[in-house]
């Protein structure tokens, strides 16, 4: 009994070394940045776009999004950034993206979980509410995807990536609106860079999810080192090499 316990506190501490390893990882991704966000200079996308969602994956859903807000408020933090409304708002896009990466449709039965598929069904609503996003409305379309995609969510990587990456767009981008009020035109011109750009987030994510599996599995199966963590080995390189 008590050997059984001591194994359990060697696996927790050695959990805990790498959710703080990932989440010190995550913060030096938020540091270079990916893209400029069009219509509001002051801010940008980073690397960090890939790396937080995964974490709900690899630990739990409520570690993977602590794991995003302590990166989130450590890069302010070190950033000397003002405290505003619009700095707290984006806080939470990447902590519900990754709540969706973590997400089982098939597992979780339970309601308030499958409530994750309602909030860009939520933002669209809000984003046609303003008389520029109105005029826009088509741009909303762009979030019908986290609901679909969750159709093929166990089988398939890139759809819980693209899922993923459009639920942060989509609080994001709604929170822009109300906050900026960023015009119709700007909107419809950003059609076919947020395509793209989006397309981008999801590969990376995918490119992440791959990268962590491969090492993971590597340390498991190759090292013979007990991992633990939750990881994929359907996308380690290793394992898809020798298929």
């Amino acid at each position: 009994m008590f050997e059984l316990k001591f194994k359990l506190k060697r696996v927790e501490k050695r959990a805990a070394l790498f959710l703080i390893a990932f989440t010190a990882l995550a913060l030096l991704a938020y540091q270079f940045k990916f893209s400029m966000i069009l219509g509001v200079p002051s801010q940008s996308f980073s690397l960090f776009q890939f790396l937080g969602p995964i974490g709900s994956q690899l630990f739990s859903v409520p570690l993977g999004v602590a794991s995003v807000l302590v990166v989130e408020i450590a890069n302010f933090a070190f950033k000397g950034q003002t405290l505003d409304a619009m700095t707290l708002l984006r806080f939470f896009p990447m902590a519900f993206a990754a709540v969706y990466f973590g997400f089982h449709l098939k597992e979780d039965k339970r309601l308030r979980h499958r409530a994750i598929l309602l909030v860009p069904i939520a933002c669209m609503a809000l984003f046609v509410l303003h008389p520029e996003g109105r005029a826009a409305w088509f741009y909303s379309l762009f979030w019908v995807i986290p609901p679909v995609a969750a159709l093929w969510f166990e089988r398939s990587l890139i759809a819980r990536a693209l899922g993923a990456t459009f639920t942060a767009h989509a609080i994001g981008a709604t929170a822009f609106l109300w906050a900026f009020n960023i015009p119709a035109a700007t909107w419809a011109a950003l059609v076919p860079i947020t395509a793209v750009e989006r397309g981008l987030f999801a590969l990376g994510i995918a490119a992440s999810v791959v990268a962590f599996s491969t090492a993971l599995d590597a340390a498991e199966h190759k090292a013979n080192w007990r991992v633990p963590l939750h990881y994929d080995g359907r996308y380690s390189l290793l394992r898809i090499v020798k298929a």
